[in-house]
């Protein structure tokens, strides 16, 4: 099945110059895959469901405008896909390994997108250094009560963390309860989102309400070893 009749199944409409983007992208995932490990998902029919159609949900269950950083973006997940999907958006991928940014770079190029960047560090350094941004989206990069303080410093008050998740979404939201508010994080609501039939999306919406602490984030082996 073809990526149009795909996002066709859930009311989702792209012009044939997006639609080629996604295309593109999806050749140079699987060109690129042979070189390096960029993803375990290789099948192109999966490649449109459970990447690009699954990046997607962020923009269609809240409302992503602004920019927007993606942390530990590994093969552009959701970033590149939200890039695609709303051209508006200026995008940050951050990544801090250096091949993936590699990777990253080459597809930007390709794809000829405009007001989007490749960031190769960790978050809580990027954050150290002042970066905010409206939106912060992080897709199976950590749990909850750690890559909160990896993510919410970025956020700026009243943006969003955007958090895409699995079925212990909402265990981990209970687990992360105290991080949150450490970090002046609400939590707002969640979104689930049916995949396929082995699969469902939860999506977690937490709101930056007020300027949290200087002292955070710690660094990485200190959130690591002692979560909040």
């Amino acid at each position: 099945m073809d990526l149009n009749n795909i996002l066709k199944q859930h009311d989702i409409s792209l012009s044939e110059q997006q639609l080629s983007a996604f295309e593109k992208y999806a050749d140079l995932l699987i060109e690129w895959n042979q070189k390096f490990n960029l993803t375990s998902i290789t099948e192109r029919s999966d490649i449109y469901l459970k990447h690009f159609y699954d990046c997607l949900l962020p923009a269609i269950c809240f409302d992503v405008q602004g920019s927007l950083a993606d942390v530990g973006s590994g093969a552009g997940f959701p970033g590149i896909p939200l890039k695609i999907f709303k051209p508006d958006l200026k995008v940050t991928l951050i990544e801090p390994t250096g091949k993936r940014c590699t990777f990253l770079k080459e597809v930007i190029s390709q794809l000829n997108l405009k007001d989007i960047e490749v960031v190769n560090k960790r978050s809580e350094d990027y954050a150290r250094e002042g970066h905010q941004f409206d939106i912060v989206t992080a897709r199976a990069v950590a749990e909850l009560n750690v890559l909160s303080e990896l993510c919410l410093p970025l956020v700026k008050k009243g943006g969003h963390f955007i958090v895409m998740k699995g079925p212990k979404a909402y265990q981990e939201i209970e687990n992360a309860d105290n991080a949150i508010k450490t970090l002046a994080g609400k939590y707002v609501r969640t979104e689930e989102i049916r995949l396929d039939d082995e699969q469902n999306r939860v999506l977690i919406d937490i709101e930056k309400i007020k300027n949290h602490d200087a002292k955070y984030p710690r660094n990485y082996g200190q959130i690591k070893k002692k979560p909040l």
